[in-house]
């Protein structure tokens, strides 16, 4: 999925929406030692309206619109669809429209034995449909038999006891410390999927959307032992192997024109990819092209396919993953933070024997420490 039809299924993931349906919710609460303490179905039909946009409200948060780090997409492998696979395992709870116990039991059960999960948590699941409208080729509905998408949906949220903190007791005429003992449930999951896939605006039963509240710290056992994919490296892991290759590749030739050029090239490849489903992607073959199109030595170009197989494999990057939104210059006790449209006016340049930053001014007038002064 990408960013696009990512935002299609948020869009309508609402009853107002006239092209949506949440028919059911499963909850239920696993405690800090893996038991499954209690689990529940529920017709959203005839659930209070204050209950249903709660589920609503905590559920959307998993259809993030920051596809390739918050929101990833996983294939399933092969025998994931056997029985008693993890595929498997979804699939069934999404044929049965969650209307068979047997299914919901499965599927909590293998949650509760496989994910590793500090303290204890609530998981919502929620079986929705929603009718694809078709659209023709100048991207605009069409009149034809549309098509219906079923998913299911899923939060994990952490509980607690909430804060401990001072209270003023009328009754006593004092402040006193208060204990919560009730355990919340947050609205705020830290991990959660979507199955199957909006994939061309249709269902793609063979891939998963994985969801992580911290992108840089994604739940690995909720990809690989609950959803049964493999792992792959989080946002930060793949900027600081990109950031290695640069170095090793360019070595005492890397400058702010050179980095800020590349940094350029790969916005590039995601604008030109950012209506495709496949995430755009950097291999060694795209950053040899990058490096030798900027002028880089051909020796030093020839460099980037063995240190890209010893920092990455054959494993492709996220295109979208390694751009950098500003340009953050650092030396000790100095740091300058560059947008991108000022980018241009920046530059290193040796003066009077000195190594200099050099910023263009257009207006004389500046603030410094938000007071305005004229150079």
């Amino acid at each position: 999925m990408n960013k696009k039809e990512t935002a299609e299924i948020k869009k309508n993931f609402s009853d107002k929406s006239g092209f949506f349906i949440m028919e059911r919710i499963l909850t239920a609460f696993v405690d800090a030692e893996k038991n499954l303490r209690c689990h529940n179905v529920s017709s959203c039909l005839t659930m209070p309206v204050a209950e249903h946009d709660v589920y609503d409200e905590t559920l959307k948060k998993v259809l993030n619109t920051n596809v390739g780090k918050s929101f990833v997409e996983y294939e399933f492998p092969n025998e994931a669809y056997d029985e008693g696979g993890q595929q498997h395992i979804l699939y069934e709870l999404l044929r049965t429209e969650m209307k068979d116990e047997q299914a919901c039991e499965d599927f909590l059960n293998h949650i509760a034995d496989k994910l590793a999960y500090e303290g204890p948590y609530a998981v919502i699941t929620a079986y929705c449909c929603y009718t694809i409208r078709k659209k023709d080729k100048n991207d605009e509905f069409a009149d034809g038999e549309d098509e219906l998408y079923k998913y299911i949906i899923t939060a994990v949220c952490p509980v607690n006891t909430g804060s401990d903190g001072f209270i003023f007791d009328s009754f006593n005429n004092e402040i006193t410390k208060k204990i919560n003992t009730e355990l919340i449930i947050s609205k705020s999951p830290s991990d959660g999927f979507l199955y199957p896939v909006f994939s061309n605006r249709s269902t793609d039963v063979n891939h998963v959307m994985y969801y992580t509240k911290s992108a840089n710290k994604p739940n690995i056992s909720f990809i690989e032992d609950v959803l049964g994919c493999t792992f792959v490296m989080s946002a930060d892991n793949e900027k600081a192997s990109f950031q290695n290759i640069l170095k090793s590749v360019v070595g005492d030739d890397l400058d702010y024109m050179l980095i800020k050029t590349v940094n350029e090239k790969i916005q590039e490849v995601v604008e030109d990819n950012k209506d495709d489903t496949e995430k755009a992607v950097i291999d060694n073959n795209t950053i040899r092209d990058i490096l030798a199109d900027i002028g880089v030595p051909e020796e030093r170009v020839k460099m980037v396919e063995p240190v890209y197989e010893k920092v990455c494999g054959t494993a492709p990057l996220t295109a979208a993953n390694l751009v950098e939104t500003k340009t953050v210059l650092a030396s000790p006790g100095i740091t300058v933070n560059i947008k991108p449209s000022a980018a241009d006016k920046v530059r290193t340049s040796v003066v009077d024997g000195r190594r200099c930053l050099l910023i263009d001014i257009d207006d004389p007038t500046i603030e410094i420490n938000g007071l305005p002064v004229t150079l």
